[in-house]
């Protein structure tokens, strides 16, 4: 479908007026071919295969910015899971591993590099546990680095061996990273149903069906969507919901283009286009000023999961309709501390955790970017990780958790990172135990909606 000079126009007033921007282009590589008896050789690989497709990466994007005047905000790489190509190695190599990845990112002016990350769930090779137990290392230890595990999925159900050790690995990463309010936390999402071609960091990683390179796209306009809803005022729901997929529709046809045009410029295939609407700490860039918009008081009051699971339909419907490439996970992101409105309504003490998790069952992913004491217990994240994956493997669909239990904080205090991610209120976790049941370990039987051949 040809693109005309009047969705352009529209476009750009979308980008100068209501906060829309191309929030990442993400080029994935594979590292397949990588491994090497020696790790000082299977670094030397590493390193070169990124630079020889990366090395242009940057300019190429700003390049396109500028012929179009759109706004890419980041510009990122993805890699084959670390655990797989390099499953031989121990602790110690995977930490090395990690220290390359990040000096290449440093080298081609990336601020993240994805996918030091294994998929466990149904069990764990020696190689993925070492990997594992790497983490809180590998991430004090770099500064572009990102992690992801993946640890239950409908098909298999949930690893809570994985889910034990990854509570324990939470802890020690907030620990090691205490002197910057524990944002190696802020780097580590734990899965269930983990996508491959998933363009938004710090969950992304270049599947093992990916080609060898590939240029996915994650387009971001909550801004856009906010502008919309409150022109079309006071319209029924249905109605409603078609004003949001025609605002969709335009910006899932920009983000493919610039998309496609980035990856022609590199001479690489281009994959998919994510359409998450990934709200910034910016003003107007909400996805609570959304749903507030849609008529809740604040977010958290009933009817607010409706309202999302409704913005989230919108969202996906209206992408399949612009694009034939449409993947990740798109539909709505709901990061605490990365939304203005979000962390407002956490203060309010109108939103709580569990609040946010009945929110997640409707939502793109799950409970992310939200910060609780350090002293919570490490097998009350290991049940909060549990509770987010069951959400995810019945509905078979994504959920994932990116939790912060901040080193030395306790409810009252925030984290502040700046930038895109944002700050965060200390939210209240409860006390009551779930030790028994998650001590048990074992795998948590995949649900009857598994059966499906």
């Amino acid at each position: 479908m040809p693109y005309e000079f009047g969705e352009i126009l529209e476009t750009i007033r979308m980008t100068e007026i209501e906060h829309f921007d191309i929030r990442t282009v993400t080029m994935g590589i594979s590292l397949r071919d990588c491994h090497d008896r020696n790790i000082e050789v299977t670094k030397q690989k590493i390193y070169d295969k990124i630079l020889r497709y990366g090395k242009q990466h940057v300019k190429l994007a700003k390049e396109v910015e500028s012929q179009y005047g759109i706004s890419i905000a980041n510009k990122r790489v993805s890699v084959t899971p670390i655990s797989i190509p390099f499953d031989a190695c121990n602790a110690e190599e995977f930490i090395e591993i990690a220290k390359i990845l990040d000096k290449a990112a440093e080298e081609i002016g990336i601020d993240y590099i994805a996918g030091y990350s294994a998929l466990v769930q149904k069990g764990m090779t020696n190689g993925e546990r070492e990997l594992i137990k790497s983490i809180p290392f590998a991430l004090s230890q770099t500064k572009r680095v990102c992690s992801s595990v993946n640890i239950g999925s409908t098909k298999a159900g949930i690893n809570m061996d994985a889910v034990n050790m990854m509570g324990e690995v939470i802890k020690l990463t907030a620990e090691k990273t205490k002197d910057n309010d524990s944002i190696g936390c802020a780097k580590l999402v734990v899965f269930a149903n983990a996508v491959e071609d998933n363009p938004f960091v710090a969950g992304a990683f270049h599947g093992v069906s990916e080609p060898e390179i590939v240029l996915n796209v994650g387009i971001s306009g909550p801004g856009v969507v906010l502008e919309a809803i409150r022109e079309a005022g006071k319209v029924d729901l249905q109605q409603l919901s078609e004003v949001i997929k025609k605002t969709i529709f335009k910006i899932t046809r920009a983000g493919e283009l610039i998309g496609r045009k980035v990856a022609e410029k590199n001479g690489i295939p281009f994959g998919i286009v994510d359409i998450s609407l990934a709200p910034t700490p910016a003003e107007g860039d909400s996805i609570a000023d959304i749903l507030k918009a849609m008529g809740v008081e604040d977010v958290g009051a009933p009817g607010t999961t409706a309202a999302l699971a409704m913005l989230n339909d919108s969202v996906k419907k209206a992408g399949l309709m612009a694009s034939s490439s449409v993947g990740g996970m798109s539909g709505a992101f709901i990061p605490v501390s990365e939304d203005m409105g979000m962390i407002r309504a956490v203060q309010a003490g109108n939103l709580s955790l569990e609040k946010l998790e009945a929110m997640t069952a409707v939502c793109s992913v799950g409970l992310d970017m939200i910060a609780i004491p350090g002293d919570t217990a490490v097998t009350t994240i290991a049940g909060i990780i549990a509770d987010e994956a069951a959400i995810g493997i019945i509905n078979d669909k994504t959920t994932a958790v990116r939790i912060i239990p901040a080193y030395g904080k306790k409810i009252g205090d925030f984290v502040d990172y700046g930038g895109l991610l944002g700050k965060a209120p200390i939210m209240e976790v409860r006390t009551i135990s779930s030790a028994g049941f998650v001590s048990r370990g074992g795998r948590i039987p995949a649900p009857m909606r598994s059966l499906t051949n």
